[in-house]
């Protein structure tokens, strides 16, 4: 038997992806995938149709988030595993960050007409169709309506940071997104760290609770992989990764291209059940109430 592969790190719909959960799990099929992590942003509204999903085919799922916070003015993200997607505290804290996004779009749209670019705050959001709205989808609007040439334009000239349509968003701090984090009795992650140039930061994230690193990345080199894998050894924290997948828009779909062996998903089972037992159960994840998802 060969080599069980994961991918833990995944977006839909439900926020800047341009799958459906019925279709990344599809995707999640044809790659032989042995399990994923579905990670939004700042929602779990995509979780139930993606364990349906999955179901259906066999595959493990791990629900999942990716945050957005900051440590020292430097923006850091952090993917959840294992949460409790009916966590109350959880809901409701990212139902504020969902508002926000929702007024981001419409400042960025506020400065898109100040550049002469006439694109309104309900274009995008009726192609968005999610309460995570992000940049990508005002890039996609502009394009759709034949206001920019391509994707990649909308951000250089207008989207990116810097540029005149640019708003900044909501960060919590790192700290009280790990909280967050663990009181949905999950793992909180550190998303691709070669990406945001975070590493000083690592030993305090690890000090507000820090339980993992993700090594693997579409954008990591194998020399990074090893850097992030020794400094994970060092600090005691778990190793994940995943192919950090929108859809299509890159022209073909990354799920399954980062190779991230299943044992790596199993040291995340154990540390977690060696907080929570309940939490697991048969090998799988068990969405027991709220207020029992509390860690300790």
């Amino acid at each position: 038997m060969g080599v069980a592969w994961i991918d833990l790190h995944l977006h839909t719909r439900h926020s800047d992806g341009t799958f459906t959960p019925e279709q990344v799990a599809s995707h999640a099929n044809k790659a032989e995938l042995t399990a994923i992590s579905l990670t939004d942003h700042d929602t779990t509204e995509g979780c139930a149709a993606m364990a349906a999903a999955t179901d259906r085919y066999g595959i493990e799922f791990v629900p999942g988030v990716e945050l957005t916070a900051e440590m020292g003015g430097q923006e850091v993200h952090l993917l959840g595993y294992y949460i409790n997607p009916e966590n109350e505290v959880f809901l409701r804290e990212t139902a504020k960050f969902q508002r926000a996004r929702q007024e981001r779009i419409i400042e960025m749209c506020k400065r898109l007409n100040a550049q002469g670019i006439p694109l309104r705050p309900e274009q995008v959001m009726e192609l968005a169709r999610c309460h995570s709205p992000g940049r990508p989808h005002v890039a996609r609007a502009m394009v759709g309506l034949e206001l920019c040439g391509s994707f990649d334009e909308a951000f250089a000239r207008y989207l990116k940071k810097g540029r005149p349509a640019w708003a900044p968003k909501l960060k919590v701090s790192a700290a009280e997104a790990i909280n967050l984090i663990h009181a949905a009795g999950g793992l909180a992650v550190m998303a691709h760290p070669g990406l945001t140039q975070m590493d000083p930061s690592i030993p305090g994230l690890v000090e507000a609770g820090l339980d993992g690193i993700e090594c693997f990345h579409t954008k990591h080199t194998p020399a990074l992989e090893r850097q992030y894998k020794d400094t994970a050894h060092r600090h005691g924290l778990l190793v994940t990764g995943g192919s950090d997948c929108h859809g299509d828009s890159k022209g073909k779909p990354l799920i399954g291209t980062v190779l991230v062996a299943y044992a790596y998903l199993d040291a995340m089972r154990r540390r977690l059940h060696s907080d929570h037992p309940a939490r697991i159960q048969n090998g799988k994840t068990v969405l027991v109430p709220s207020t029992q998802t509390q860690r300790g």
